[in-house]
This record gives C-alpha cells, structure tokens and sequence, in this order.
C-alpha cells in the first residue's frame, strides 16, 4: 500500500506584534546607499594597461562614466588642456549634477602603456575618451585641440558623457 507523507510547512501569521512582522527583500547594491556618491572624482595618472581596466571597472560599478585624456609629457597642447578639464571637474563641479565623472589622465609615453593606445584607437594627442560600463564611447570621442580649449564646447561635452551615467549608447 502506498505511504503518504506529511510535511509540515511553517505557519505564516500576520499579526500587529512587533516581533512576527512581515520583512520584505531590499535591493541589492553592491555599494552601501552611504557611499554613493554623485561628486566628480580625479585619478592618478595611468602608466599601465591595468590601471585603465580597474579604473574602468570602479567607475561601472558606480555608474559613473570615466573620462580619460590620452596625453603625453612633451604634448604642450594635452598641457594646455589638462588644467582646463581639472578646474572644470574640481571647481566648476560640471557634470556632478548629472550623476558625476571619474577623471584620469593616460600617459601615453610611459614605458608601461605598451599597445593600449592601439586597442583603444587613440591616434592623435590629445584625445578626450569616454568609458561607461567599462566600453569606449568611440561615437563621441574629442580628438580636435581647437575644439578641446572651446570651454562651452568641453562643457557640453562633459555634461552629454555624465548624463549617460555609465549606460551604453557612444560607441
């Protein structure tokens, strides 16, 4: 004869004692609501392929798009450009109000950088690339210096690349 068995299955009561209340799921972050933030952040430098990536990887994480300056040490028109973009995103703070940017120069020079210049198309200097989730915005890439040191044209640009928010859609 067939058995049958019996499973007991917890009782479920919803009663107005504090003790037995109903929880429900939070959301998953991977950062605490705390640490969020929408300030622009600045970076050292980058000398090496690795830096980039774990650049690009902290900057996703906090849906933040990162602007990279392709440059060089002997470049005096990254010089002149450097400056401009840091008193932008330091002082000024453009971008923050649309969610922020990470910020970081690569040294194109360095010994370190080996072909990252190539995997990332940069051919001329300087070269304003945007990341979000960790993909190069190519669509919408600044290779022009003339168009660099127009600070309405840099700020408008600036402020298209936070708005994304470290979603796709450039490249």
């Amino acid at each position: 004869r067939p058995s049958i068995w019996l499973i007991k299955s917890p009782k479920l009561s919803l009663s107005t004692s504090t003790s037995t209340s109903l929880r429900l799921p939070r959301r998953f972050s991977i950062l605490p609501t705390t640490t969020r933030s929408h300030t622009n952040r600045v970076f050292d430098p980058i000398r090496q392929p690795n830096d980039l990536h774990t650049l690009t990887m902290l900057n996703a994480a906090d849906n933040r798009t990162l602007i990279t300056l392709w440059s060089a040490k002997w470049c005096t028109t990254c010089q002149a450009v450097a400056p401009l973009l840091r008193r932008m995103l330091e002082d000024e703070k453009v971008g923050e109000r649309e969610g922020g940017l990470g910020y970081v120069e690569v040294e194109m020079d360095s010994t370190l950088i080996g072909d990252l210049p190539v995997v990332y198309r940069v051919s001329s200097m300087p070269t304003l690339l945007a990341f979000s989730r960790q993909e190069a915005q190519f669509d919408t890439r600044m290779a022009r210096p003339d168009e660099m040191r127009n600070e309405g044209i840099l700020r408008e640009w600036l402020v298209n690349e936070a708005t994304r928010g470290g979603r796709k859609g450039g490249g």
